[in-house]
Order: C-alpha cells, then structure tokens, then sequence
C-alpha cells in the first residue's frame, strides 16, 4: 500500500497494490513510466472536478509538458466518510483534454 498527501482533501490517499494493478493493466501508458507523477497531481492539482457517475469520487488532473509531448494526469480519488474517513485512488489515466464532471476547485 501506498500513500500520498492531498491537501485539497487535508488527509492522506491511498494505492492499493490490487489498485496499481489495475491501472498497469488498463492504462499502460501512465504505469510504471509516469507513476512517479501521482504524489503532484494529489498534492498542487491544476483541477479537481466531481464525477458525474460517483457522488463520492474527485477527478484530480494536472497538466505535464513532459508526459507524452504534453497531457494531463488525472487521479480518481473515491471518498468515503463512514464507517472511517478514507480517501482511496480506484483509477488512473492520461488524456489530451478533460471532459465530464463539474468543476469543484481551479488552480488560478
């Protein structure tokens, strides 16, 4: 297990090895190459917008000139306040542009 700060949602997150699996299976191109990235785009996100399909999940995505000639990392991050406060990254992937959801907070 994993864990990395985000002070958007002032607590820790958490990758699971079952959770990094996934993300290598289902988006090669993020891991291993740019898995270093995850802990910046948790900790100074460009974005964080609500999902449109889980009331509980923020899409943190941060833009990288590096990555790939230029694309944004987004962090999918599931909430959950009961039985425990915990914050857990379910996916993980690179786009070239962002769509869906609603704006929560915008680096300015």
């Amino acid at each position: 297990m994993s864990y990395f700060q985000c002070p958007y949602l002032s607590n820790v997150v958490e990758l699971s090895e079952e959770r990094k699996k996934h993300i290598a299976e289902n988006h090669p191109e993020l891991f291993p190459e740019y898995e270093d990235r995850i802990p910046a785009v948790l900790s100074t996100p460009d974005k964080v917008r609500t999902s449109e399909r889980f009331k509980n999940a923020h899409l943190f995505s941060k833009w990288f000139d590096n990555v790939r000639g230029g694309k944004y990392i987004v962090v999918v991050i599931i909430s959950e306040d009961w039985p425990v406060n915990r914050h857990w990254i379910v996916t993980a992937y690179i786009t070239r542009r962002l769509s869906g959801g609603t704006i929560e907070w915008q680096k300015k």
